[in-house]
């Protein structure tokens, strides 16, 4: 004979060995809730999902204002390149961050990750990609692309 104890928010059922050889007649309702799936980064609406752990709090980081501005203003920007007109928006964003390394270390102290050493095939070598040190070189690039 079967019985079920509820403790808390948990049910457990109890049953015997007979009982628990014979096939199964629960009725699963398979109807998907919007709790099985979360919105993710960008909900259904095209807002911005600033709850999303895919941020990793950066949204409400010490900076977390000036990363709203700035994420927002690349999100909704219609400039081509797109996020080219946000600038000044990042500028602010990396001069907060500056102020805070314990909380964002800069990318040379940053621990590489390992799925970016198996992109790169080094743990040495960017493969390619280039970190720029400073915003002076991003101003000398698209000045002279601007007069091209």
């Amino acid at each position: 004979m079967s019985y079920c104890k509820d403790y808390g928010k948990d049910q457990v059922i109890f049953a015997t060995k007979d009982q628990l050889n014979e096939p199964s007649n629960a009725i699963i309702n398979m109807e998907e809730d919007e709790e099985d799936h979360p919105p993710g980064l960008i909900l259904p609406n095209g807002d911005i999902n600033w709850e999303c752990p895919c941020l990793g709090g950066m949204a409400s980081g010490p900076c977390g204002i000036e990363f709203r501005n700035a994420f927002s203003c690349f999100h909704y920007s219609k400039a081509e390149p797109k996020g080219s007109d946000c600038y000044e928006a990042f500028l602010t964003m990396q001069e907060c961050m500056s102020h805070f390394p314990e909380v964002y270390p800069p990318a040379k102290e940053r621990p590489e990750s390992d799925d970016l050493k198996q992109l790169t095939g080094d743990n040495n070598d960017l493969g390619g990609l280039v970190e720029l040190e400073d915003d002076s070189n991003l101003k000398r690039d698209s000045q002279s692309s601007s007069t091209e």
